[in-house]
């Protein structure tokens, strides 16, 4: 059974954030609140967590994952932005939005789309997201919590706990999350093109 941690959603303790981050760097899978739904995350070269995640979720190979980042600065490491498209990141971010970008090579082939060499980046505006990647030092790889026979996702840890409790290592509880997952735009030609319309307003990037 996992380790469940109740977090503090707006100051998070220091100490379970450490423990959350080692348990990161084992190689766990961790459920995390965002400023949209829950997510599972886990560290960028744990393949295994990654292939646990991939299972969880059925998701395909052509799957775009997503780095959740700390802040604007972990962008440059892991994709390629061109002013346009930083400029849009920096007027929408920390936000429920995912852009997706070239990757560079810092991010592993395992995590990019097969085929376009892309990588979903996202800046949560949530102090928990913020506080795990801040101490693990790298960006968390990330996809929103939606199983496969689910139309919505959880929106409370404890109904986590008990659907999924038994394969990922660590839940944190951080209070109620929404309904929604991110607004999903592509920025590859650096023209905004909505993918998926979510928590984030995504009129704005239609008339970008």
């Amino acid at each position: 059974m996992s380790q469940y941690f109740e977090v503090h959603p707006h100051t998070p303790q220091p100490r379970l954030i450490r423990q959350a981050v080692a348990m990161l760097r084992e190689g766990g899978v961790v459920v995390y609140p965002t400023d949209s739904t829950y997510a599972l995350g886990c560290v960028m070269g744990a393949k295994e967590a990654v292939d646990r995640i991939r299972q969880i979720r059925h998701l395909p190979q052509q799957h775009n994952f997503t780095l959740a980042c700390r802040d604007l600065s972990d962008i440059g490491t892991y994709a390629r932005v061109e002013n346009t498209a930083y400029r849009l990141l920096k007027a929408f971010t920390p936000g429920p939005y995912t852009f997706v970008l070239r990757a560079t090579a810092e991010v592993p082939r395992r995590l990019q789309h097969p085929k376009r060499k892309t990588i979903g980046i996202r800046v949560p505006d949530h102090a928990i997201p913020h506080a795990l990647a801040e101490a693990l030092g790298e960006p968390i790889m990330s996809t929103s919590l939606l199983l496969p026979e689910q139309d919505m996702p959880f929106t409370q840890a404890s109904d986590i706990r008990e659907r999924v409790g038994k394969v990922v290592d660590l839940i944190i509880d951080g209070g109620p999350c929404g309904l929604e997952p991110s607004t999903v735009v592509d920025l590859y030609d650096g023209v905004p093109v909505v993918l998926r319309r979510g928590a984030g307003d995504a009129s704005v990037f239609e008339q970008a």
